[in-house]
C-alpha cells in the first residue's frame, strides 16, 4: 500500500484594502486588522461554497441522464422478483458520485458523457451490490439504507444476495456490450480489467475482509495503517477506478491517468474519514442509515484512533492535496472534480 502524505492547505488570500473604504473604515481603523483578517478567513470559505455549487450544478445537469440510463440498464423482466429487487436498490437514489466522477473525468480528458455512461452505470451497479451485501445480517446487519428499508428487509436474504450477484455480473456485461464502438477495444478491455481488479481481493472485497477481521480487535492490533488499507480498498478502490476509467475511455495519457488516480485515492480516503466522523456525530435520520454502528460493533475508525479534531484535519489535508493535483487542468473542465472534493469534506450524510 502506498503511503499517504498530508499536505498543508494553501495560504489564505487577503482581500484588497479598498474593500475597507466607506463608512466602515473608521470602525476598521479602531479595530486594527480584524476586519481584514475576517475577510481573508471568509475568502476560502466562499471559494469552497462556489466550488460545491459548481458540483451541485453539474450533478443536477447530469442526474436526469444518469437516472434514466440506470433504469434502462436493468429493465423489468422475468424473473420479475429478482429484477424488482435489483431495481429497488439501484434506483433508490443517492448522490451518484461514482457515475458523475466517471463522466467528469472523461469530459476533462476530451471525451463525452455518452462514451462514459455505460461504465458509469456499471460502477453504480457494483456500488449498489456492495451496499446490498454490506447490509446483510451476516455483515453489517443494517435495517435502513438511503432512508429506506434495506434490500433484505424487503425481499429476504436469499433474494438480496442474488440481486447483488446479478448486479455485479450485469456490470461487466454492460461495459462490454454498451460502450460505444468508436471507443478502441483496447480501452474498453483495460476498463474491464481495472474494474474487475477494484472489486476483487485486491480491492473492495479485500478491504471488506480486513474490516471484518478488525471488528472488536484491540487498539494494538488495528493501527492507522490498517485503517488506511481498509478505507483505500473498501471505499477508495471503486472511487479511483471511477475516475481512471473515465479518463481511459477518453484516451488520456498514462501521466494523466496516474494523476487523476492519485486524486481519486485521496478523495476516497477523505470520503471514508468523513464517513467515520458522521457515524459518531449525526443521527440516523440525518444519515439515512443507522448511526453509531461502528462503535457498537467495536470497529476501528479515525475518530476512535486519533480523535475527532485530528480526523477533521486529516480530511481537510487530504482534500487540499487532491485539489492541488488538478491545478494544471482547465479550471472550468476540472470544476466538477474540484467541487466533489469540497462536497466530500462538507457533506452531512
Amino acid at each position: 500500500m502506498q503511503a499517504v502524505c498530508f499536505s498543508t492547505p494553501a495560504a489564505i488570500a487577503v482581500l484588497p484594502a479598498g474593500r475597507l473604504a466607506g463608512p466602515r473604515a473608521a470602525v476598521c481603523a479602531r479595530r486594527g486588522a480584524t476586519p481584514t483578517v475576517r475577510a481573508a478567513a471568509a475568502a476560502p470559505a466562499a471559494a469552497v461554497e462556489a466550488s460545491e455549487l459548481d458540483f451541485a450544478t453539474y450533478i443536477a445537469a447530469k442526474n436526469a441522464a444518469v437516472e434514466q440510463a440506470l433504469s434502462d440498464s436493468v429493465p423489468e423482466m422475468y424473473p420479475e422478483r429478482l429484477h424488482e429487487s435489483m431495481r429497488y436498490s439501484l434506483l433508490a437514489g443517492g448522490k451518484r458520485i461514482r457515475p458523475c466522477l466517471c463522466i467528469a473525468a472523461c469530459e476533462l480528458m476530451g471525451g463525452t458523457m455518452e462514451t462514459a455512461m455505460p461504465t458509469a452505470c456499471a460502477l453504480e451497479m457494483i456500488h449498489t451490490m456492495s451496499l446490498i451485501h454490506d447490509d446483510l445480517p451476516s455483515m453489517d446487519n443494517d435495517d435502513f439504507r438511503r432512508g429506506k428499508p434495506t434490500n433484505h428487509k424487503v425481499y429476504g436474504e436469499e433474494m438480496a444476495i442474488l440481486a447483488g450477484d446479478a448486479l455485479l455480473s450485469r456490470a461487466f456485461e454492460y461495459i462490454g456490450r454498451n460502450t460505444p464502438k468508436v471507443v478502441p477495444a483496447e480501452r474498453t478491455l483495460r476498463v474491464l480489467v481495472d474494474v474487475g481488479k477494484c472489486v476483487g481481493s485486491e480491492g473492495l472485497v479485500g478491504g471488506q475482509v480486513v474490516d471484518i477481521m478488525s471488528e472488536g480487535a484491540g487498539a494494538d492490533e488495528v493501527t492507522l495503517e490498517t485503517l488506511k488499507y481498509i478505507h483505500a480498498h473498501k471505499t477508495g478502490a471503486l472511487l479511483e477506478v471511477s475516475v481512471t476509467s473515465g479518463a481511459i475511455l477518453a484516451g488520456a495519457g498514462e501521466e494523466d491517468v496516474a494523476r487523476l488516480g492519485k486524486y481519486a485515492q485521496l478523495i476516497g480516503l477523505a470520503f471514508q474519514v468523513v464517513d467515520d466522523i458522521l457515524d459518531c456525530t449525526q443521527t440516523s435520520e440525518q444519515l439515512g442509515k443507522t448511526a453509531g454502528k461502528d462503535e457498537a460493533v467495536g470497529k476501528a475508525t479515525y475518530p476512535s484512533l486519533v480523535g475527532l479534531e485530528e480526523s477533521r484535519k486529516i480530511a481537510d489535508d487530504l482534500i487540499a492535496e487532491a485539489k492541488g493535483l488538478l491545478s494544471q487542468y482547465d479550471p472550468t473542465l476540472a470544476a466538477p472534480l474540484l467541487g466533489l472534493a469540497d462536497f466530500i469534506k462538507n457533506r452531512q450524510n
